[in-house]
């Protein structure tokens, strides 16, 4: 219940299409590397999966042959006729919605159960500002493995004190726990890209990581990553005085990167 890298062109040729890379299209056509993500998922008989980027359904298939109860999410309507084909015969049927990920009613889309997962080979054009989205805005989705750019999930998934640590990583910290879990060669999509990819897994809190006011602590971060090279009495001038610093137990003369979600939250407050 996989597609090949030679049935994925003669669907393509089937209907006219090729890759979008406006799009971002890179379909994942491995088996092994489709298994392999179900796997690490955790994916179980009556799990309810949202899938973002269902391209050609070959994720979707995997997901359905572990007997999960899929909603598969396609933004190109020209691939609506392809996901048609494929999961004709799959049962249970998993549900194509087309739409972008980005503006959907998500509370209608997953009206049917109070938590999901997500599981998908997310756009690489997209995959940062879904991700947090959801994050922020969409709380049934409580686990998410998802394919994305190494460089996209390391940023992701790092922790103070690395280069690829900045703002989107303190979101996901502020949220969630995230970590890298695997890698994925080019060799595994066609078309092939020119990146590697990783694997992330990013799971819910159950609190956000401070009760600090949401705003105010990203209003802060903004500022401190802005200038990451300052030290954070030049970068939060004006928003953060001297005995904020000190009765947050934050050294001034610390840059943004240094910091963790907690001591934003202690500058917030």
């Amino acid at each position: 219940m996989t597609i090949t890298r030679r049935q994925a062109q003669e669907l393509l040729d089937r209907h006219g299409l090729r890759p979008s890379r406006a799009l971002g299209q890179n379909f994942v056509v491995d088996p092994n590397t489709l298994r392999r993500i179900v796997r690490l998922a955790g994916v179980e008989p009556g799990a309810k999966v949202v899938e973002v980027g269902a391209g050609l359904g070959s994720l979707t298939l995997a997901l359905a042959e572990a007997g999960a109860e899929v909603v598969a999410i396609e933004l190109d309507r020209h691939l609506i006729p392809v996901l048609d084909e494929v999961l004709a015969d799959v049962s249970p049927r998993p549900r194509v919605v087309h739409g972008d990920a980005l503006e959907l009613d998500w509370s209608a889309v997953l009206a049917s159960a109070e938590r999901w997962q997500l599981v998908a080979n997310l756009p690489y054009n997209v995959a940062t500002p879904l991700v947090l989205d959801l994050l922020d805005r969409v709380p049934a989705i409580d686990r998410m493995v998802v394919m994305v750019q190494r460089e996209v999930g390391e940023r992701l998934a790092a922790g103070p004190g690395t280069k690829a640590y900045g703002i989107p990583s303190v979101k996901v910290a502020y949220w969630a726990h995230a970590d890298v879990i695997g890698r994925v060669s080019a060799s595994v999509f066609f078309p092939k890209p020119n990146v590697d990819s990783v694997l992330v897994r990013i799971e819910r809190r159950a609190e956000p990581a401070t009760d600090a006011d949401f705003d105010t602590l990203f209003a802060l971060v903004r500022a401190g990553f802005g200038h990451r090279r300052k030290m954070l009495r030049s970068s939060l001038a004006g928003l953060v005085d001297a005995d904020a610093f000190e009765r947050a137990g934050v050294a001034s003369d610390q840059r943004a990167e240094q910091l963790t979600v907690a001591d934003w939250g202690r500058l917030a407050q």
